[in-house]
Parts: structure tokens; C-alpha cells; sequence
């Protein structure tokens, strides 16, 4: 079953370490982490369902882009990573 990690800027609405998910595309994977987190989805996902720009996925180890990214298949040994980008200066 894939995995799914969240960066420690989401830790205040996201689980701490990994989770295992079931899912077969990354949007099913991701689904399953916002139904027992639901607040995670809005900084995931903006209103029209789709990656918010200051949020980057990692699966195993290829950027996802977003839009149609998100129906990606995940093989069950899947490493997903969601990292909030952080900018300033």
C-alpha cells in the first residue's frame, strides 16, 4: 500500500510521519489521507480541486505537477511526499 508523508510545515494539519494508504491513483491515495484529516485538503487542494501552487508531491521521487497529475497510478509500494515550498528572503 503507498505511503504518504507530509513536510513538518504541515504538521499542524497533517499526520505526523508516514501513512499508509490504499489507492491506486495518487488522488485516491490522497482521499483516503483527507477523509481522516480533513483539514490537510485545503492546503493540499484548492477550490477547484486542483494542487495549490505553493504545494509540491514527490512520488517516488518525480515531481507531480498537478491537473491531470493528480489521476497518476501509484504502484502499492508508492513513496508519496507533500511538501509545502517556502519562500522569502
Amino acid at each position: 500500500m503507498p505511503s504518504v508523508q507530509f513536510t513538518s510545515h504541515l504538521r499542524k494539519v497533517a499526520p505526523t510521519g508516514s501513512m499508509t494508504v490504499g489507492g491506486a491513483t495518487l488522488r485516491r491515495a490522497l482521499d483516503e489521507v483527507f477523509a481522516l484529516h480533513p483539514k490537510v485538503k485545503s492546503y493540499v487542494l484548492d477550490d477547484q480541486e486542483r494542487l495549490r501552487k505553493h504545494v509540491v508531491i514527490f512520488v517516488d521521487g518525480e515531481r507531480i505537477s498537478g491537473g491531470s497529475d493528480l489521476m497518476r497510478p501509484v504502484s502499492p509500494s508508492a513513496q508519496i511526499y507533500v511538501l509545502q515550498a517556502l519562500s522569502g528572503g
